[in-house]
């Protein structure tokens, strides 16, 4: 019962403070409306998709993934700062085991990208997506699991960091690259080999593609390899912030 309080309160901690920062929400939406409007109107002209769909209905699922990416490992910065004004002292010194604190703040990033997420959703008509309820609902699940396997990327970063200078600098070194190769914003099957490569390995990859066969039916894989992938990436990081929160003294 203390494992799942605990869980509890390090969740709703995390969507309180989400929720009375307004800045956050509406800055967060910045970027992802600028990539989908400005560079999906200017490249639509001359992109010739797969299914005869526009560059704009292309990148949406891609723009979705960027803002869940964004949101959630940028979410275990509150790590970082806890660390420095001696709250996760006193959570870590709490009677309650590690894992729990782990699974409260990969759940707390999660839900905030969720629903970040769920803002441009609302943006699907204006490009010319059309989504069903179950479309919706599949989406709403795919986000979550995106979210917290990157989430799970954020706290294992997080928890070796003493200065938010430090992560911020280790995120924006690591967070590009992750979008960029992911096929968010081109077709996978125009690349080099080298990109190719890179492709595979990166765990975004898997989730735009499954995010892009539930909105626009285009798929490079099988949707269950991509949850199956997705999956793995998210318990491995999950059990590597375990351990390191479980060596933090």
């Amino acid at each position: 019962m203390a494992e799942l309080w605990a869980i509890y309160i390090l969740w709703i901690r995390d969507l309180k403070r989400y929720w009375y920062d307004k800045a956050r929400i509406i800055a967060s939406l910045g970027q992802p409306i600028l990539f989908l409007f400005v560079l999906g109107t200017a490249l639509s002209p001359s992109f010739n998709g797969p299914g005869g769909v526009q560059f704009s209905e292309f990148i949406f699922p891609g723009i979705i993934s960027m803002t869940v990416l964004f949101t959630s490992i940028f979410s275990a910065m509150s790590i970082v700062w806890d660390r420095e004004f001696g709250f996760l002292k006193e959570v870590l010194v709490a009677p309650v085991s590690r894992w729990s604190i782990v699974v409260g703040k990969a759940c707390g990033g999660a839900t905030v990208a969720v629903l970040q997420g769920c803002l441009m959703l609302i943006l699907a008509p204006f490009v010319g997506v059309s989504l069903s309820l179950l479309m919706i609902v599949q989406s709403v699940l795919v986000m979550f699991l995106i979210a917290f396997a990157i989430t799970g990327l954020g706290i294992v970063i997080a928890a070796r960091m003493k200065e938010m200078e430090g992560f911020q600098m280790v995120v924006n070194f690591i967070i590009m690259p992750i979008f960029f190769m992911s096929g968010a914003l081109f077709p996978l099957d125009r690349l080099p080999e080298w990109l190719t490569i890179l492709n595979r390995i990166d765990p975004l990859t898997y989730g735009v593609d499954l995010l892009r066969w539930i909105m626009l039916g285009i798929n490079n894989f099988n949707p269950l390899l991509d949850i199956i992938l997705i999956l793995i990436f998210a318990l491995g990081m999950f059990a590597i912030a375990v351990f390191e929160f479980n060596m933090a003294e």
